[in-house]
């Protein structure tokens, strides 16, 4: 892979950039929060985010929940929501500067202009929800800050991604990763329809493109691994210090054993994967040149002799003339005896 920069941000040759989606996760603590950046970094990510909102300001009082009620009971968004919007602008600030410490980056999603605002000197980047890809209220206000923005496509028709692609574009923004996402909590395997990664780099090569995965753990790096090989250079994953704790986005994200097995797998695939370049090994000198052929007489070749066919066979190993050379041998009179069985050299003949 080719060197890559997003913004300020250089993404790896050899693995995919990963963010690991604390969201609220941090159940309204900054002590857990923190905790969750410190382990996060410990883990191996290139960054870590967060969600930044107000339930007053997201959704109505009688928004309906969409998720799976049997691991998050909450009857409205507005209830899930109001539960966890606790952080106010200070919070952010403290998260960033841990990050900063620990050398990991710091990202939040906005979900209102207000945290547009207060995030932007934060982060090298931003994110928006899947959700709000038709929002060009608040797309209008992040373009306005200059910056590269990751785009997450849960749930969008094609035309609707590129209509929010042709609006950024139009507000001045000039780098936009597409990450491919299934908003479906928990997302079955069978529904990731990872195929999806490689057809948004081609139907919008301008653009990078990642993932944003919501399949169960058990699944997780299996999804992560297979995406990135189909191209995704971006990847987004929930993180969770404990995925047994209750809740939305507990059960279905990685912890920080999660993150290290991926990355473990990431590494040996890679070194799978190798070079695309379709060249000679160095490893495989012995092979190529014991295991291939050689011109070999067939029967004793006397001094002075023409070369026929009926005189040559191919055997290993290789060294001496080979058999795609066998018109440029025949014709050819022998410089001295050549007993049967012998591989010919070019110094064998004139």
């Amino acid at each position: 892979m080719t060197k890559t920069r997003l913004g300020r941000t250089e993404l790896p040759e050899d693995r995919p950039f990963l963010i690991l989606e604390a969201g609220v996760n941090h159940e309204g603590s900054l002590a857990t929060a923190l905790e969750m950046i410190d382990a996060a970094a410990e883990a191996g990510a290139d960054a870590i985010k967060f969600q930044s909102y107000k339930a007053q300001t997201l959704a109505c009082r009688e928004s309906p929940a969409y998720w799976d009620r049997s691991k998050e009971p909450a009857h409205s968004q507005f209830e899930l929501f109001q539960r966890y919007d606790v952080f106010d602008d200070d919070h952010y600030r403290a998260l960033a500067e841990r990050c900063v410490e620990r050398n990991i980056v710091f990202c939040s999603t906005p979900f209102d202009d207000h945290f547009v605002h207060v995030l932007e000197p934060l982060m090298p980047f931003f994110k928006v929800a899947s959700a709000d890809i038709t929002n060009f209220l608040l797309l209008e206000t992040i373009a306005g800050m200059g910056k590269p923005v990751l785009l997450s496509t849960g749930a969008s028709y094609l035309s609707e991604v590129d209509e929010a692609v042709r609006f950024l574009r139009g507000h001045g923004v000039s780098e936009i990763a597409l990450l491919h996402c299934v908003l479906e909590y928990p997302t079955a395997p069978e529904h990731a329809n990872l195929r999806t990664i490689p057809y948004l780099g081609k139907v919008f090569p301008e653009c990078l493109v990642g993932y944003s995965d919501h399949v169960p753990p058990h699944h997780g790096c299996q999804a992560l691994l297979t995406a990135w090989m189909l191209g995704a250079r971006i990847l987004e994953k929930h993180f969770t210090l404990d995925k047994s704790l209750p809740g939305n986005d507990h059960y279905h994200a990685m912890d920080p054993e999660d993150v290290r097995t991926f990355l473990a797998h990431q590494k040996e695939a890679a070194k799978l994967l190798g070079s695309a370049a379709a060249t000679c090994l160095p490893c495989e000198a012995p092979a190529r040149e014991h295991a291939r052929r050689s011109l070999v007489a067939s029967r004793d070749i006397p001094q002075g002799e023409v070369i026929t066919r009926d005189a040559l066979t191919a055997k290993r190993p290789g060294g001496g003339i080979g058999p795609n050379y066998l018109l440029s041998v025949m014709g050819r009179r022998a410089l001295r005896d050549i007993p049967a069985d012998s591989v010919l050299r070019w110094t064998d003949l004139r």
